[in-house]
């Protein structure tokens, strides 16, 4: 699936991923059929105040992508704690793939893409719509449902679910 002109596609999905959800996953999958290699690049942002340290969610990424089915490409997962676009010129990235689930969300990455345009204009963004089953799901309402004892099974993986109620039963 290499470019027209010979190029090795990398591509960056960047994200907090506390937890990851089956959203993420999906929009994974789609962003793996467009490049040769998909960088999963987890935020270890301490100021998001994540459930899940690093470590962990780095664990539950690899799992879920472990058992993923219909992958476009080879997919890795690292970390980043510096400029999305100097972790992405460090790792030879040609895009950043973004998903947006409302016009919000919108408001926000089109900021941040042109931030990222003025810093390395080399790198495009690509964004991705969350497909209509998946537009309502966030980390921060899957956690929140979780921590009431509702049911979110239908909007994680079963070994993400366990992990998440481990967190609130204690």
């Amino acid at each position: 699936m290499s470019a027209e002109n010979g190029k090795y596609l990398t591509g960056v999905y960047p994200g907090t991923f506390d937890p990851i959800t089956k959203g993420h996953l999906h929009l994974i999958r789609r962003a793996s059929r467009m490049v040769d290699k998909l960088i999963i690049a987890v935020a270890d942002n301490k100021r998001k105040g994540p459930l899940f340290t690093y470590e962990e969610r780095m664990s539950l990424i690899r799992e879920d992508i472990a058992n993923m089915n219909e992958k476009g490409c080879e997919i890795e997962v690292q970390s980043f704690d510096n400029l999305l676009v100097h972790f992405a010129r460090d790792v030879n990235a040609s895009c950043i793939f973004r998903g947006l689930r409302a016009v919000s969300d919108f408001e926000y990455e089109f900021q941040l893409t042109g931030m990222n345009a003025k810093l390395d204009p080399e790198i495009e963004t690509v964004f991705l719509m969350a497909s209509e089953k998946w537009q309502f799901v966030s980390a921060s309402f899957v956690k929140e449902i979780c921590s009431l004892g509702g049911n979110i099974e239908e909007f994680v993986t079963p070994h993400v679910a366990s992990k998440l109620k481990e967190k609130f039963s204690t």
